[in-house]
């Protein structure tokens, strides 16, 4: 059902990442907070998600799960740093309305389950649902290839390509 993560052309790895969630595509630029628009953080896309399951979109291992549960990051076997940010100002719910499936330095692969989340919780109490995902150490990767599809299934969808 996932699709392979890694291809070897001419001694480059690319990484492809796959959606995380159910949802609408969206580019950083349109996220309503400057931090990911203006890509303060990094490169990458976001989602409007439609579904309230975050899954992994690598192979790779769980860096960083936030005390409040609201992001997570995670390094993919080819260098890539990646962020998945659930929702915006979402830091404020201290956890509220998140269950987490993963614990820093845990191994996940493409479709694991990472984190659970109550969208009616976030819709009332966040500024957004929008979730980024970035690659962090953009300067240290290559060429990222995002996803012209408007809308993307979890699991399923390739959302970006990185090259290394």
């Amino acid at each position: 059902m996932f699709k392979k993560l890694f291809s070897k052309t001419d001694n480059n790895t690319k990484l492809s990442l796959i959606a995380p969630l159910d949802g609408e595509v969206l580019s950083l630029e349109e996220v309503p907070d400057p931090v990911f628009a203006e890509k303060m953080m990094g490169d990458g896309m976001a989602i409007k998600p439609s579904g309230s399951t975050v899954y992994s979109p690598i192979q790779g291992k769980v860096m960083q799960v936030f005390p409040t549960k609201h992001a997570i990051g995670l390094q993919a076997e080819n260098g890539a740093e990646i962020l998945i940010h659930i929702g915006l100002e979402t830091v404020n719910l201290k956890g509220e309305g998140f269950e987490v499936f993963v614990k820093e330095g845990d191994s996940v692969k493409v479709g694991d389950k990472l984190v659970q989340f109550d969208m009616q919780i976030i819709e009332q109490k966040a500024a957004s649902t929008i979730t980024p995902i970035i690659i962090t150490n953009t300067a240290d990767m290559g060429e990222i290839k995002k996803t012209e599809k408007k809308q993307v299934v979890a699991g399923q969808d390739e959302v970006m390509v990185v090259d290394k």
